[in-house]
């Protein structure tokens, strides 16, 4: 196969890749298994996102990422106030999930990804909540005073996407043995002579 041949390949797997990792991520978004009241939700739907973007690398991770919260907007009862929250909520936040793959073809990178775009997701939500959100804020949390909306939005997004990264990252350990050489993409590296 000519370079050219390969890449128009590679190319094309990719997309498709992508479309089912989409697909997949928004149905697995579906399937909560606790939903917070204003938005977030305990589910594996950032999964195969952080899966794709560790084969494919940060750029495709990244558009993944912004599909699926275009996906997750228009389908999954998208709840917002305005604009603000839309772009943050929504596009921002899931299209940093795509930040996982700045560690592809490491060893570690599934992981590595996973933590990563965990922590960009939450803080994109956590920002989003003590600012847009912040008029919002209950007077009681948890049974805690609520005060400092920086606190509120801290206890109530951290509660998800803690909870979202340990379940992802159990996952990915039990399929890493089974699945190492498509953690690794080194189904779509070049063969070397």
């Amino acid at each position: 196969m000519t370079t050219s041949n390969r890449k128009s390949h590679l190319a094309v797997r990719a997309l498709c890749e992508g479309a089912v990792m989409v697909v997949l991520a928004q149905v697995l978004g579906y399937l909560k298994l606790w939903e917070m009241p204003w938005g977030g939700s305990i589910c594996l739907s950032m999964l195969p996102i952080f899966f794709y973007a560790c084969r494919w690398g940060v750029g495709r991770g990244l558009l993944a990422g912004f599909v699926l919260g275009v996906l997750q907007f228009m389908f999954d009862g998208g709840f917002a106030l305005g604009w603000q929250s839309i772009i943050g909520d929504y596009l921002v936040a899931f299209t940093v999930l795509g930040l996982a793959g700045l560690f592809r073809g490491r060893n570690w990178s599934i992981f590595a990804g996973t933590v990563l775009g965990s922590a960009a997701r939450f803080l994109v939500h956590y920002v989003v909540g003590a600012t847009i959100w912040a008029e919002y804020m209950p007077e009681t949390f948890w049974g805690i005073s609520m005060t400092i909306p920086w606190l509120y939005s801290l206890l109530y997004n951290g509660f998800y996407m803690v909870i979202d990264l340990v379940l992802c990252l159990v996952v990915f350990a039990l399929l890493y043995k089974p699945l190492r050489k498509y953690f690794l993409a080194e189904d779509i590296r070049p063969v070397k002579n």
